[in-house]
């Protein structure tokens, strides 16, 4: 059946997706329209039994089992009781509250931070034949009251809003006159004011447990600290809630950090040798950054969009929905992007500049391989990533504690880059899990040294000393180096710094050898950036230790080579286990899936994932029932698509 939703510009068409899937009570029967739909839908049938939570799973999205803790979280909500689920991207944390919304009576309400991507988890939700909207500001008044009568008339199995919309004394009630049967908060590290994306809007959602105490609450993040997960937990009012916290472990993910020398051509050396033709976010600090980067990729044949806030709305809408929908894309942003990206076919998420925290890191990280697939999560880093994040820590606005705990944000994102242990399990324990390690991380395959650092580390701390006690004066990381190396550069000679007693006494190692020192002298806090905004270098109190010679420095030396990529790491790789047969079989499968996106105006993920074409091209089913065993496909796209399937199988 085609739906309404599908004809004309996503802007202006009806946002009331899903109300022509399903009847409730007559599972997988097709209403015949939208409005007809709305009009001869009863509120509920109660001569027919509910479904429980497997037959829902099976019926409407495809799958046989629950994964992990899914099946006891999703059982403590229908069964009224409120939840705080911490669980990683990719881990299945929307089944959590989508399969209660189905068996529960009423609408589950959903709070959603990003009004762009309602859209799609609303366009992906008709696809199985659940009944989803949303109400945000950019509909207009008839959009609003058509989605706002099928909620009061009991019309809608999901409806998401906004978290500035329960602001609006007109939504709070819009609410008391439906049926709730659930509220899920998403993103719900939001409202953290000491993590790595707070919305001011969320601090307010405490009035759900106020206003409706009965509804079941179930607040979902991909990432926690213990401190976060508490404080996520007393403003929400959750204490008392059940917390479910699984394993934040991306095993999918190989993690990889190098020393930045170029990190445009870096990043281009990386997606033309692992992920020519892969879909890829590359995250920058600054809009210049994006803009300039994207371009650059541009001008080099790869398809690459820019994201960030300073560009208009109606650019970023069309960059964000150019990036869902076709494949092969790269979208260069800024962090305002990504948060609930639901895309699985992020093959590499790359960072040219230094994350704020290890937090913000593994979210945006673990936007690569949703479907299970194996990824890639890049990182270029260098000294000048150190000395401007310190500028901005100091230069930040807040007190004397806010800087503190930036600080310390910014000490853990240094230790991960800096360690020689595995990265993931660094990674983990920082959100207090134990691992061992994992063989598929840069430092896990091709391990790098320790060396002692001891004295360089002296050479480096007594030229900052002579400079600032002898001269008076405060300069950068590159004045010290060039004096360390001899060189008579006019700053230099200008300066008489060639005078000095540690003036080419640091000949036996490169430049990018003392940078590294320096940004690793930085990082272990025996060296620091100076408060007068120019990033000069001064000493800390640990300095003297160092100087004195009673505290050794061991460094980390980088390995000669990078390693090698993984022959996983790529689309084409992760199918390489296909015969040639059933290679050519996912490739038109591919093929008639984009085609079908094309005409419904939807990613082509919505469709179908590439899991389940893989396994529709392996298994080759010869009819429905055969294609209804296979993992994805579900009773309504098993109606909507299963013809089709098949005569191109027979094909």
């Amino acid at each position: 059946m085609a739906r309404v939703a599908a004809e004309g510009p996503r802007a202006h068409r009806s946002l009331l997706l899903g109300c022509a899937t399903r009847r409730p009570g007559y599972p997988g029967e097709m209403a015949p329209s939208t409005d007809q739909a709305m009009r001869e839908l009863p509120v509920s049938d109660p001569t027919v039994a509910p479904e429980n939570a497997i037959d829902v799973l099976r019926r409407v999205f495809g799958y046989d089992d629950f994964r992990g803790n899914q099946a006891d979280i999703i059982r403590h909500v229908i069964d009224g009781g409120d939840a705080l689920v911490l669980m990683p991207t990719g881990g299945g944390k929307s089944l959590c509250y989508q399969v209660p919304a189905l068996v529960r009576a009423g609408t589950g309400v959903v709070i959603s931070p990003l009004i762009a991507l309602m859209q799609d988890q609303v366009d992906a939700l008709s696809a199985v034949g659940a009944r989803a909207a949303f109400l945000n500001s950019t509909q207009d008044a008839e959009e609003r009251r058509r989605v706002e009568a099928a909620f009061v008339a009991g019309e809608l199995d999901l409806l998401y809003l906004a978290p500035e919309r329960l602001r609006v004394a007109a939504t709070v009630d819009l609410l008391n006159r439906g049926t709730i049967a659930l509220f899920a908060i998403d993103e719900a590290h939001c409202v953290s004011q000491w993590g790595h994306d707070f919305r001011p809007d969320y601090l307010q959602l405490s009035v759900l447990h106020e206003r409706w105490p009965a509804v079941p609450r179930i607040a979902l993040t991909a990432t926690a600290t213990e401190t976060t997960h508490g404080e996520i937990a007393r403003r929400l009012q959750l204490e008392d809630a059940r917390h479910f916290v699984a394993s934040f472990d991306r095993p999918n993910i190989q993690y990889r950090i190098v020393a930045k020398n170029d990190p445009k051509s870096q990043l281009l050396a990386l997606i033309r040798a692992e992920h020519d033709g892969d879909a890829g976010i590359v995250y920058c600090l600054s809009r210049a950054s994006v803009e300039s980067t994207a371009q650059y990729l541009v001008d080099r044949g790869i398809a690459a969009l820019p994201y960030h806030a300073g560009l208009p709305a109606d650019v970023r809408a069309a960059n964000q929905s150019r990036f869902l929908r076709e494949d092969g894309m790269i979208m260069v942003a800024t962090i305002a992007f990504g948060m609930g990206i639901d895309k699985p076919d992020v093959r590499f998420v790359a960072h040219l500049d230094l994350p704020k925290s290890v937090e913000g890191y593994y979210q945006e990280t673990g936007r690569a391989g949703r479907d299970g697939l194996p990824s890639t999560a890049w990182l270029a880093y260098g000294l000048q990533d150190v000395v401007q994040q310190r500028r901005m820590i100091d230069q930040s606005e807040g007190d004397a504690e806010h800087r503190r705990r930036l600080g310390s944000h910014l000490d853990a994102m240094l230790a991960l880059c800096e360690t020689i242990q595995c990265r993931r399990m660094q990674l983990l324990a920082y959100f207090g899990e134990t691992s061992s390690p994992c063989g598929n991380c840069d430092t896990c395959i091709t391990p790098p040294q320790a060396w002692d650092g001891t004295v360089p580390a002296q050479k480096l701390l007594s030229t900052v000393v002579r400079l600032q006690r002898e001269r008076g004066q405060k300069f950068g990381a590159g004045q010290s180096i060039d004096i360390l190396l001899g060189r008579q550069t006019p700053k230099v000679t200008q300066n008489n710094h060639h005078s000095l007693s540690t003036f080419g006494i640091g000949t036996d190692l490169s430049e990018q050898e003392w940078r590294g020192i320096v940004r690793q002298l930085l990082a272990q806090g025996l060296l620091a950036v100076g408060s007068d905004g120019f990033g000069t270098l001064v000493l800390t109190a640990q300095s003297a230790a160092v100087l004195n010679g009673s505290r050794p420095v061991l460094l980390r030396r980088e390995p000669e080579r990078a390693p090698r990529a993984s022959k996983r790491s790529s689309t084409q790789a992760a199918v390489s286990n296909l015969s040639g047969e059933a290679l050519d079989l996912f490739e038109r499968l591919r093929m008639w899936r984009a085609a079908q996106a094309r005409e419904q105006g939807v990613p082509a993920y919505i469709v179908f994932g590439d899991a389940t074409l893989r396994a529709i091209a392996t298994s080759r089913p010869v009819s429905l029932e055969g294609l209804s065993a296979v993992s994805g496909v579900g009773e309504n796209k098993l109606a909507k698509y299963g013809e089709a399937l098949l005569q191109t199988l027979a094909e």
